[in-house]
């Protein structure tokens, strides 16, 4: 059976592709599990979606893993996430060295309990000089407590003297938000049917493509994966411009 792998460009690839995981909840209920029973299998899909996108050659992949109104959820989920989290950045931290892949984070990080906090920035330091690829975990982040953040930082460095008002544009405020070090998302990638942006990288996605498919995430495969991309290479980017524009 012929693979949508092939009917990739790889001379078109996104650089960055960004995703958010969701469905694991509802995927768990319609096995008659409980919604840990999802996150646990999400995990294997993490895994899946990360070597997928090594092995073509795509640079970014950052993936909304936990936002900051999770935090909201029943204490009972959440303590469960966290040690999924945990026991994930430990089983899977020899793959990530094995395929040269550098984990990274973004998020107000300093919310998360010690010892998740603690695997974290041992993952991160342990792969920090993988090359191949970069893994990025949005964990207890949204768009809107990024840029607020960013504004603080501007305001903070404005009243210093470090930064004047003439020098605050849309570079400087990308230049302050915690994606600073990566190109914005070309593709965003969105699983179980929703169609909505979920508070994630609103700064980032202005002119991101945006993908939706119904799979939830722990059914999303490599093949979903080739499947989005090729959607991606099929549409015209404009920027703002006409076709017209683009041809000449």
């Amino acid at each position: 059976m012929e693979s949508l792998k092939d009917k990739i460009d790889l001379t078109r690839l996104p650089r960055h592709i960004a995703i958010i995981m969701d469905g694991n909840g509802r995927w768990a209920k319609e096995q008659g599990k409980m919604r840990v029973f999802g996150h646990q299998h999400g995990v294997d899909t993490v895994r899946r979606v990360t070597e997928a996108c090594a092995e073509l050659g795509v640079e970014y992949l950052t993936l909304y893993a936990f936002s900051t109104e999770n935090w909201n959820r029943s204490s009972l989920e959440v303590d469960a996430l966290m040690t999924i989290l945990t026991q994930a950045l430990k089983t899977e931290l020899k793959t990530l060295n094995d395929n040269n892949i550098r984990l990274a984070a973004i998020g107000d990080l300093n919310r998360l309990p010690k010892s998740q906090y603690d695997a974290l920035m041992y993952s991160i330091n342990d792969t920090k000089d993988n090359t191949r690829m970069t893994l990025t975990l949005c964990l207890s982040y949204s768009g809107r407590w990024e840029i607020t953040d960013a504004v603080k930082k501007i305001a903070s460095e404005v009243k210093d003297g470090t930064l004047t008002l003439e020098q605050v544009d849309e570079k400087c405020v990308s230049n302050h938000l915690a994606t600073a070090q990566m190109p914005d998302p070309e593709l965003l990638v969105r699983t179980s049917g929703e169609e909505r942006i979920s508070n994630y990288l609103l700064w980032q996605i202005a002119y991101s493509e945006l993908y939706f498919t119904k799979k939830y995430w722990p059914e999303f495969s490599k093949e979903d994966l080739y499947e989005a991309i090729v959607n991606y290479q099929n549409r015209e980017r404009r920027f703002g411009k006409t076709s017209e524009q683009l041809k000449k």
